[in-house]
């Protein structure tokens, strides 16, 4: 891939990549400046019972994990009349911070932006020139950057998993492209009854398309959906997780700002539903079902007198162990997302704690195909400088490019002239997870060149866009002359594949009563993002576990 831009067209003597350095001073301040918010707190918890486990404690279904897979299984359980524990390693989220917010703000990350992170590190690490991360104090904060060879890969921390922090695009995947994603699994089943009861389980809607057209805060989308179509690429809609009505009102200036205040990556303060809000606030109405925050499992092994003998770290907000505990369970759910499943099953298979495991463990890992980039539009093309956090389109070209191109927003609070993209795109590269002795880690075999076939594919899209357009891509968002955001994935996928290393409803080979219920189980590519699949899958795998093993 080239690594500078080319020359831009038809800028009325002004190119777009001179007018960006001639002001980049002056955006740069205000892109960094941020906005301040209103001081409100509404996190939607439903009072999930925070309680400890204390050591020696034995529970009935133990999950690792509350983000999506996690918290299907634990209301399903639950509401089969099963006691289940949750351990989370990450925060509760439900308690305001000096500025009356749970969460922070993207244009101002703060301590509770990063987990265990001294300084931040963004997806999006430059603008107009400027570096945007900076020093902030070690926290177990919302927004993991787990570095491993080749590869960043960002996942939420706290209860709440990965939908603490990502965008709401709740995307149901083409029919036709299923069996390529979860070809054990009877499609027909999935989308008369999985699909349909993911999306009601987490409460997804669509944009009221009047109000879309005339918001302020999808103008951005609206300049994504002229260039596409110009281009002749399908401009589709997707479904989100957020309170469109909470929207509208934020525009009216009625209510405070969440979305419209650009909260996305760090967490929402108000309008997103979350599955604080959806799965795990009815899971908390059982009565049924407590958790146990900044708690790790270290070990899960076979105990003497029947189930699993769990070791469990306590943490405080610095990552300093507290106590270390053990507690015994009858049955085990694996929920700690793609990469917590697969690093805690590898390391287990590989020192001794769980040797039954199959060979499977640790393979068939993907990224999902992301792969980031921006565009310089022109200045009678203006991209809003307010604009929705959440986003509500994409570009499909998968069929005929093997791209899927979310229009995501730049919400800087200022004017860009730019659009921004996350792509996912179809890739046949797999990583392994392994364990590392000698540094007694878990290592993942990424190579960062791998990133190509996504950017290819992604290029199919763009490239034409910038020739109808006479456009260039951005070269400052990712580092000095990098065009393309290749160093990263927000869908982590596999490491425990559904029909591999488990059977074809996660039950793990090897072991009665231990299982996979998140994202570790699909094999590396989604298609689109791939949350609403992981739920409807969880859902599936549930429904079956609870009939036949409780």
């Amino acid at each position: 891939m080239s690594e500078h831009p080319v020359s831009a067209k038809g800028t009325g003597g002004v190119s777009r990549r001179r007018f960006l350095a001639g002001t980049g001073s002056l955006l740069g301040a205000a892109a960094l400046a941020g906005q301040t918010a209103p001081a409100h707190a509404d996190t939607g918890l439903a009072a999930i019972p925070h309680s400890p486990l204390p050591a020696g404690s034995h529970v009935r279904a133990l999950v690792i994990g509350t983000g999506y897979g996690g918290s299907v299984a634990a209301l399903r359980l639950a509401r089969a009349g099963v006691a289940v524990h949750m351990v989370e390693m990450g925060m509760t989220w439900d308690t305001p911070g000096a500025d009356g917010k749970v969460f922070a703000n993207t244009t101002t990350p703060d301590y509770r932006s990063f987990w265990l992170r001294t300084r931040t590190k963004q997806p999006l690490s430059n603008f107009l020139g400027f570096p945007l991360d900076k020093d902030v104090p070690r926290h177990t904060g919302i927004l993991d950057a787990e570095d491993f060879a080749g590869i960043t890969v960002y996942q939420g921390r706290g209860v709440g998993g990965g939908s603490l922090v990502n965008g709401g695009m709740a995307v149901t995947p083409r029919r036709e492209n299923f069996a390529a994603i979860l070809p054990t699994v009877d499609a027909g089943e999935m989308y008369s009854t999985y699909y349909p009861r993911a999306n009601a389980g987490l409460g997804v809607t669509s944009v009221d398309p009047a109000w879309w057209e005339s918001a302020a805060c999808y103008q951005y989308a609206r300049v994504g959906r002229k260039h596409a179509q110009r281009s002749g690429f399908p401009f589709v809609f997707v479904p989100n997780v957020y309170d469109w009505e909470y929207m509208k009102q934020e525009a009216a200036g009625a209510v405070p700002k969440s979305a419209l205040d650009g909260e996305v990556i760090y967490g929402n303060n108000h309008g997103k539903k979350t599955l604080q809000k959806t799965y795990l606030a009815q899971a908390a109405a059982t009565g049924r079902v407590s958790v146990s925050a900044l708690h790790k499992v270290t070990s899960v092994t076979p105990a003497p007198s029947g189930g699993y003998t769990v070791a469990v770290d306590q943490i405080d907000t610095t990552g300093v162990t507290l106590a270390s505990k053990t507690v015994t369970a009858d049955k085990v759910f694996f929920a700690a997302g793609s990469v917590g499943t697969s690093k805690l099953l590898t390391r287990l298979k590989a020192t001794g704690a769980l040797p039954a495991l199959n060979g499977e463990i640790g393979k068939g890992w993907g990224d999902n195909g992301n792969v980031m980039c921006g565009r310089a539009n022109h200045m009678w093309d203006p991209t809003g400088k307010l604009q929705s956090a959440m986003p509500t389109a994409g570009i499909d070209n998968w069929d005929a490019g093997g791209a899927f191109a979310e229009v995501a927003p730049l919400p800087t609070g200022i004017e860009t002239y730019a659009s921004f993209y996350l792509s996912i795109t179809k890739t046949p590269h797999r990583a392994e997870f392994t364990w590392n002795p000698a540094t007694g880690k878990v290592d993942l075999s990424w190579d960062r060149a791998w990133k190509q076939t996504s950017i290819d594919a992604a290029k199919t899209i763009f490239d034409k866009i910038n020739a109808k357009e006479g456009t260039i891509y951005r070269t400052d968002l990712f580092g000095a002359y990098k065009i393309w955001g290749d160093h990263l994935t927000y869908h982590p996928l596999g490491g425990a594949v559904l029909g591999m290393a488990t059977d074809n409803h996660g039950r793990l080979h090897g072991y009665t009563g231990l299982y996979v219920i998140d994202g570790a189980l699909i094999p590396g590519n989604a298609s689109v993002n791939p949350f609403v699949t992981i739920t409807a899958l969880a859902e599936r795998n549930i429904e079956r576990i609870v009939a036949e093993d409780f």
